[in-house]
């Protein structure tokens, strides 16, 4: 075990006492911790011991409440600001402040999708929880098209047992393909994309590297994958493939995870569940609620492998990504530097987990080691979604996790030793988050200054919380913070009056749906609209895009790391269309330049392994980039 700092070493102690004595809410918030080993608390103290002279504490006489348990001196004040040297030095460049700008134009594009949740009086947990979107590019034209995941109907009350499914086309799911003219036409019974169940999320990806994009959409009782056939149609090739899985599944990644150069499949899995009629809340008019998650066991994701044959083998618990959780979000990066991707689930209302790709292969879970399990005071959260990036342009991997009001938000610096610091208070990311609920989450340099920002879709998921709570809201706008370089700042008022508007936000994917250098984002809503907003921001700041195609690797080049370098600095970025909640963004990398117009070296560690460098390349432009064979530089290939 890595040396470990005091401030290290309380967080940690202060999250095995708050998990030791869980507390059960009723509602809102919760602390309780489920499907943790038993011995877990025991295990981790003595290794703790092992490692540091800090005193642990080892038993609790009169366990409390966790969010009332103080242990001092160890923990001081349960938060620690970052010293001047641990943060970035900010420029006078990066203290200029550009206005951002997004506009909503969905009905401009043409798009009218109405997601279907079908409530009830008896308050099933599905309801609540929204639906993914895609932004992907599924015929090749160099244009983004979406795809959008619906519900079913629910009788009231619905049978235990029953499995939804589509009765008509209001609760189809949606293909919109992206015409010449920037506006877009529904092509979903062309393309064969209904759908059957009622729908979570969607991931793409391209399984058989045939050069088209192929798509896997979650649901409660089954899901579905979709073979892009390259003529504008996709054929359901699930039972052939063998990834129907079953139960209630949320998010899922396709990533490279054993680099043999073929995509898996990770499906994450929400509880175990079926539809009994529980009541939770007031026993009164109106005060009947959704039941909080604590009420439920946690269930196992599935891990399919790839055969490259057109079928997977469901391999969680040989690969050791079997343990017990309530999945919601997903996300991949290299967090150690050991050439291996990595994944982090964002669980609600339990330790959230970040399992380490060990050099055979397999799998260790290590959030609690690691610092990322609980946020800075011990505390569970509601992890909803997440992004893992370089927010700080250190070359390290960082995390930020939503959840809902009262927690805040969770972002999590990468120490670059393994280990990661609670950073929410310092970098601004508490203070603007506090009162809100976040779901769909992403980083992007939304004004193209070398910065990744934020944006974040909000909403709370009990439609009953202002009677509970007066001062919190069920609808409520989007955010936008922007990274100044030493924090964050909530920038939403001045950004349009988009962020004005509340909503039940769910679902969000992030890319540049009009090329034209800036990020865009598509957002779902709870039973209601899908929204397009488009990047409007007036700035003079370069850019530049690349498309990976890779060759030895996945053809998606998904998990290759990307480093760009200005005169100003260095910038990473992990190919990927996982991360954000239930949704699949843009596999184009981003990167904003700032004043510079050149980006003078291009690094790229492909899932291979294989590294490639460009120089002297030209910004705004979408450049396509081509994995070269080992130790052969490659070519620049303009798109």
């Amino acid at each position: 075990m890595r040396n470990r700092s005091r401030r290290q070493v309380s967080t940690l102690v202060a999250a095995l006492v708050s998990l030791a004595f869980p507390v059960t809410a009723q509602q809102g918030p919760s602390l309780a911790v489920t499907g943790l080993k038993e011995d877990l608390v025991g295990r981790t103290l003595e290794a703790v011991h092992k490692s540091t002279a800090v005193p642990i504490l080892k038993t609790a006489t009169d366990p409390l409440p966790a969010r009332h348990l103080m242990i001092q001196p160890l923990l001081n004040d349960g938060r620690e600001l970052c010293s001047p040297a641990q943060q970035p030095v900010k420029t006078a460049e990066q203290s200029k402040t550009i206005p951002a700008k997004f506009d909503d134009v969905t009905s401009v594009l043409g798009l009218n999708f109405q997601h279907i949740a079908s409530h009830t009086s008896r308050k099933y947990l599905i309801e609540t929880m929204g639906s993914g979107v895609a932004l992907f590019d599924y015929d090749n034209d160099g244009r983004l098209d979406i795809f959008a995941v619906n519900g079913a109907p629910l009788s009231d009350p619905t049978p235990k047992g029953t499995i939804p499914q589509k009765t008509g086309p209001k609760y189809w799911n949606r293909l919109y393909h992206q015409k010449q003219d920037g506006t877009f036409e529904d092509v979903t019974e062309r393309a064969g994309l209904q759908g059957v169940g009622y729908g979570m999320g969607v991931a793409v990806g391209d399984y058989d590297n045939d050069g088209y994009e192929d798509l896997y959409v979650t649901a409660y009782g089954g899901n579905k994958l979709y073979r892009n056939n390259g003529d504008g149609t996709f054929t359901d090739v699930t039972e052939k493939a063998g990834v129907d899985g079953g139960g209630w599944s949320t998010s899922a990644a396709w990533v490279d995870f054993d680099g043999d150069g073929l995509l898996d499949l990770v499906v994450l899995r929400y509880m175990q569940w079926d539809f009994d009629d529980i009541w939770c809340g007031e026993r009164k008019e109106g005060y009947r609620a959704y039941c909080n998650p604590d009420a439920f066991h946690p269930t196992t994701p599935f891990v399919y492998h790839n055969d490259g044959k057109g079928h997977f083998t469901e391999v969680s618990r040989k690969i050791g990504l079997a343990e017990p959780g309530k999945g919601l979000g997903i996300a991949l990066a290299d967090y150690d530097r050991d050439g291996r991707i990595d994944i982090f689930v964002a669980n609600d209302s339990m330790v959230e987990f970040l399992y380490h790709n060990k050099s055979d292969r397999t799998f260790e879970e290590v959030a609690l080691m690691s610092g990322v399990a609980v946020d800075g005071e011990g505390h569970t959260y509601a992890g909803m979604g997440v992004d893992f990036a370089d927010s700080n342009n250190d070359g390290l991997p960082d995390l930020v996790i939503t959840a809902l009001a009262n927690q805040m938000y969770a972002l999590y610096r990468n120490n670059g030793d393994g280990t990661f610091t609670y950073d929410s208070h310092s970098s601004g990311i508490g203070r603007m988050t506090m009162m809100h609920s976040g779901w769909g989450v992403r980083f992007l340099d939304y004004d193209n200054d070398g910065w990744k920002d934020l944006l974040i879709a909000q909403g709370h998921d009990l439609d009953t919380i202002e009677r509970t709570f007066p001062n919190l809201r069920y609808r409520e706008p989007m955010l936008l913070a922007r990274n100044t370089g030493q924090g964050f700042l909530d920038v939403s008022a001045d950004a349009g009056s988009v962020f004005r508007e509340a909503w039940v936000g769910r679902g969000m994917a992030i890319g540049d749906i009009d090329n034209d250098g800036r990020l865009d984002a598509v957002v779902t809503t709870n039973d209601g609209a899908l929204y397009v907003l488009r990047n409007a921001t007036q700035t003079r700041n370069h850019w530049l895009t690349l498309r990976l195609v890779g060759h030895k690797s996945n053809r998606d080049a998904i998990g290759a790391e990307v480093k760009v370098v200005t005169a100003k600095g260095s910038q990473f970025v992990t190919v990927t269309t996982a991360s954000s909640y239930l949704s699949s963004s843009d596999k184009r990398v981003h990167f904003g330049l700032g004043a510079e117009t050149v980006a003078e070296m291009i690094e790229i560690r492909w899932p291979s392994g294989i590294r490639q460098t460009l120089k002297n390349v030209g910004g705004d432009q979408i450049l396509q980039v081509d994995e070269a064979s080992e130790g052969v530089a490659g070519k620049e290939t303009r798109k």
